[in-house]
């Protein structure tokens, strides 16, 4: 499994201890989450961060963003600072925001203490959804695959599509004709197709080899 991590998280020292751990890493640009993992964007915070994002209101706008172009997505709060005494912010608030991620956003939230907790957490993850891939995947099944089997492992090749998300594509689209012929606001359409997404997946099809 191989994890994408953003190049401003070079510095951190997470991807190294991925390496060491024999993860396949890959830095890149991402206008969105600090890593991804298959279908799974992740978003990580120093306690410090994350309450200076609840103040200026970037928190919100971020897990929407996520929430919209990914399967799943996680919020790692990293560090062992008491969150409730890094800002005179009242802890009803930081109660609050806490409350709404779990429930409003259904964003799991992972505490971490420092990088290298970060880092063998995001190895955890990247082992639990290969052997996920391994045991329910598609391709893992012995017997032979039925139409909407192959229909459906088609889709999944596709940038950020998941299970889930190929059988909504299917549905919406009915064919995958009809599915490659989309245009890029027809694809938003579809529950957690966000612009990013739908320009990553007509970017595959449309591109020459």
């Amino acid at each position: 499994m191989k994890v994408i991590i953003d190049k401003r998280e070079r510095s951190s020292g997470i991807g190294k201890e991925l390496a060491k751990k024999g993860i396949v890493i890959e830095y890149k640009k991402l206008d969105l989450a600090d890593f991804i993992i298959g279908d799974t964007a992740i978003e990580r915070k120093t306690i410090q961060d994350f309450v200076n994002s609840i103040v200026d209101k970037r928190l919100i706008r971020q897990l929407g963003m996520l929430k919209e172009n990914f399967e799943s997505a996680i919020l790692i709060i990293e560090g062992e600072d008491n969150i409730y005494t890094i800002r005179s912010l009242h802890p009803n608030a930081i109660r609050g925001m806490l409350a709404s991620i779990a429930i409003d956003f259904k964003i799991p939230i992972i505490p971490t203490r420092n990088y290298r907790d970060t880092a063998s957490l995001l190895y955890t993850i990247a082992k639990r959804k290969s052997r996920q891939k391994e045991e329910f995947g598609i391709l893992a099944k012995r017997k032979p695959l039925s139409l909407k089997e192959r229909q459906q492992l088609v889709v999944e090749s596709l940038p950020g599509i998941g299970p889930k998300l190929a059988k909504k594509l299917l549905k919406e689209f009915k064919s995958i004709k009809n599915l490659f012929n989309a245009k890029k606001e027809d694809l938003m359409k579809v529950e957690k197709i966000g612009k990013k997404k739908a320009e990553e997946i007509t970017k595959v099809i449309d591109e020459n080899f």
